[in-house]
């Protein structure tokens, strides 16, 4: 199912544009023109951070888009975050900076795939993370986030076997945490599963006052090192409450431009890839969003994302599910896709 909608033939493309044009009053301008709300996910290049409206992890910001009174959201994400926005707010036009912004585990986890999966492990509860595309939602019994997916796993019936789709990072740790038997998707995340547990150790002698964060789709040889593991929300907070100078981030490097920006005063170093350099946290597919896309997709109202309404209200209920049974500060959840 494609839920990407093209801009129209003749539309403004990147070539059109003036070179010297103020991309960021332009932006403004077309954002109180169309009534428009500009999310950014932490990792997004900073500049694109510093003029959204809000910036988090990407439930964390439908949920807010969905309680603006915003006609447009323009998601400065990827494909899935924007599905979701469109899910929980399917009165907006929810538009996507660049149509190819995709996820490695949403590519890897493919919905005929997914469909014979669960065919093949009838007795079990599907529990999905939500870097799946909406179809996969559809097949899935429950979503969860890194954030709420200890907590919501520890409430399923302990006599039910779980399959756990589609970053097998993340399924093992989870496994490891609530000491349940789960059959794993083997997807991973190309951003965490590339950091290297040799160049960690060898970055940590060289910092060894430094405590290292980690999120949980990182490999187990990277999270056993780890002072702290947790969402990239979670990171954030956890650095800035730790009263140690110096921290070693072990998920995408654009989440340190709000660390920086909240801690001037500390220290943070992005975990290294197998070469010892940095350039593996860069999430090529959040990559793909620029100033001038963003422009571009107010301008044309395109790229868009557009769910059939029986596809949006079955992906809807395990997203449901999951704030039911999500910690309570997290509870306020769907009522604008009521």
């Amino acid at each position: 199912m494609q839920t990407i909608v093209l801009p129209r033939d003749g539309a403004r493309t990147e070539a059109d544009l003036d070179p010297t044009l103020d991309l960021w009053s332009e932006i403004e301008r077309l954002r109180r023109e169309k009534n428009a709300v500009i999310l950014a996910h932490y990792y997004q290049d900073g500049e694109i951070q510093d003029l959204a409206d809000f910036v988090g992890d990407s439930l964390d910001l439908s949920r807010k888009a969905a309680s603006t009174d915003a006609d447009v959201i323009a998601f400065c994400g990827v494909r899935f975050m924007a599905e979701v926005a469109k899910i929980l707010s399917p009165r907006k036009t929810v538009l996507l900076p660049d149509a190819e912004a995709g996820c490695s585990l949403e590519d890897a986890c493919q919905p005929e795939d997914f469909r014979r999966f669960r065919e093949e492990h009838p007795d079990h509860i599907a529990v999905t993370y939500i870097n799946c595309s909406a179809e996969v939602k559809t097949l899935s019994d429950v979503i969860v986030t890194s954030s709420n997916a200890e907590h919501i796993i520890r409430q399923l019936p302990a006599d039910k076997p779980i399959l756990f789709a589609p970053d097998r990072h993340l399924g093992a740790y989870l496994a490891r945490q609530t000491g349940r038997e789960m059959t794993l998707w083997p997807g991973a995340c190309v951003v965490h599963d590339r950091f290297s547990e040799r160049e960690l150790t060898k970055l940590m002698v060289h910092h060894p006052r430094a405590r290292v964060a980690a999120h949980p789709e990182c490999p187990d040889g990277i999270l056993k090192h780890a002072d702290y593991v947790g969402s990239t929300h979670y990171i954030l907070e956890y650095v800035l409450k730790d009263p140690a100078e110096e921290f070693i981030i072990a998920t995408e490097r654009h989440i340190i431009h709000q660390m920086e920006k909240a801690a001037p005063g500390k220290t943070f170093i992005p975990a290294p890839g197998a070469d010892g350099g940095c350039s593996c946290a860069d999430c090529p597919y959040m990559e793909l969003n620029t100033l001038e896309k963003l422009y571009l997709c107010l301008v044309n109202a395109a790229p868009r994302v557009e769910i059939p309404d029986d596809v949006r209200l079955r992906a809807l209920r395990p997203l449901e599910r999951m704030m039911e049974m999500s910690p309570p500060v997290v509870q306020a959840a769907v009522q604008a896709a009521e």
